[in-house]
């Protein structure tokens, strides 16, 4: 038996694990730099190194040099990685609303300075997903149209 192709779980091969998934947030909280992403995650060096090298070989991220001696580089989210931003407000939404005590969670603003959060919502009818949705009232694939 053949699982189906399913882009979730193509995208879950490229960040799907943890050290990628805290990598993104600093990133797109505005942490660009080795040492500020590596202060804020707690990862080791070397794993560090390995989650940045293959979020920009996915072209999630690229390396821009801020510095010539020595080289330096920041970490900017490409397109493909803005549009992971939304699943990971929704993964912080969710552990705000859902974890024992949360702790506190960095913010990512809009550009007028406030937070932001996510809300998703069916493409034909506008209608907010969570709560009962097809799948928990047996009307068809949460995913589908």
């Amino acid at each position: 038996m053949r699982p189906r192709a399913c882009p979730t779980a193509g995208t879950l091969d490229l960040v799907g694990e943890r050290w990628s998934l805290v990598v993104l947030r600093e990133v797109c909280v505005g942490i660009r730099r080795y040492a500020g992403i590596r202060a804020n995650t707690g990862a080791p060096g070397d794993v560090l190194t390995k989650r940045l090298r293959s979020l920009e070989a996915a072209g999630i991220l690229e390396r821009r040099q801020y510095q010539d001696r020595p080289p330096r580089f920041e970490y900017h989210l490409t397109g493909a990685g803005q549009a992971l931003e939304p699943v990971l407000i929704g993964l912080r939404d969710r552990g705000l609303r859902h974890l024992r005590d949360p702790p506190p969670a960095p913010r990512f603003l809009h550009t007028r300075g406030a937070d932001v959060e996510t809300r998703v919502v069916r493409a034909q009818c506008g209608e907010p997903l969570g709560g009962r949705t097809g799948a928990r009232t047996g009307g068809g694939d949460p995913f589908g149209p």
